[in-house]
């Protein structure tokens, strides 16, 4: 019987240096479904962009000789190219990564991209960054739309779209069936003891627009960089509300940081979020 839900591997959970076969690999024996593969501000991930034709086939070829597929793309490139940039040249850029990642995508099979909820993130936001953010994200949607590949925002640790609510308020003025939410959980989570929110309550103002959900560990303040079981995120409250919502797809996010024991805590990783959302599916069930 096929599992109610699926679970993702965040490409930098893994060691940089490992080809895509070993990535892959790695990702199917510890017990993951899929891999979310990442488009980073780094020169060495924008240039993943503009892989010709064959290099493409290449790595659809490797999904296949392994049975891993590669199915989300986390496109953090908008960090230093954001879609509210005041230069009109980094605004335009921003769209041309855009264009780029969803052509990436369209060729690797993959359904659904999670953008950064930033109108800017390097310099300081403004009502010009915000309506410049507003207009090229609506412009964004239109080529997701022709493409036929989902965009969801993930909630930041920035004030800008901390909460499914802020995203939300975009998503409703966008009003496009291609856009949604994808929010993370353990953001979520820091902005609930930040603003007096629950986690839960939160993403039920999401209700019918949640296309998927990083789990991520975090504590006050620290949003990253955190062994899962060592931080304070709310699974229960996050999952639970996400089951009950039908979203089925999660993504582990964590990363290499040099451990030589990175194989095993990969797996334990992946067990560690099979644990919390199989208890939630549980819970539901009753």
């Amino acid at each position: 019987m096929p599992r109610q839900y699926l679970l993702g591997m965040y490409e930098k959970a893994t060691p940089a240096e490992l080809t895509w076969i070993e990535c892959l690999d790695v990702a199917r024996d510890s017990g993951f479904d899929y891999v979310e593969i990442s488009i980073d501000e780094s020169s060495e991930r924008l240039e993943r962009l503009e892989w010709t034709p064959g290099r493409r086939r290449d790595l659809v070829r490797a999904m296949g000789s392994t049975g891993m597929p590669i199915r989300s793309l986390c496109l953090s490139a908008h960090r230093s190219y954001p879609l509210g940039a005041r230069d009109p040249e980094v605004a335009r850029r921003s769209l041309q990564i855009m264009e780029g990642a969803l052509g990436l995508a369209c060729d690797l099979g993959i359904r659904m991209i999670q953008l950064a909820g930033y109108d800017v993130y390097y310099e300081e936001g403004s009502p010009e960054t915000r309506a410049r953010f507003e207009e090229n994200l609506a412009r964004a949607v239109e080529m997701a739309a022709r493409s036929g590949v989902l965009l969801g925002f993930e909630t930041m640790e920035t004030p800008f779209m901390d909460t499914v609510e802020k995203a939300m308020a975009y998503v409703t003025k966008i009003d496009s069936p291609y856009l949604g939410v994808y929010p993370d959980v353990g953001n979520l989570t820091n902005a609930a003891l930040l603003y007096g929110g629950s986690v839960a309550g939160d993403l039920a103002v999401g209700r019918g627009h949640i296309l998927a959900a990083h789990c991520k560990e975090t504590v006050a303040g620290k949003y990253r960089d955190l062994p899962f079981g060592t931080g304070t995120t709310d699974y229960e409250g996050a999952l639970d509300e996400l089951v009950a919502q039908g979203v089925r797809r999660y993504v582990a996010e964590f990363w290499y940081l040099g451990s030589e024991r990175w194989r095993e805590e990969v797996a334990a990783s992946a067990c560690y979020v099979r644990e919390k959302i199989d208890a939630a599916f549980s819970r539901a069930e009753g």
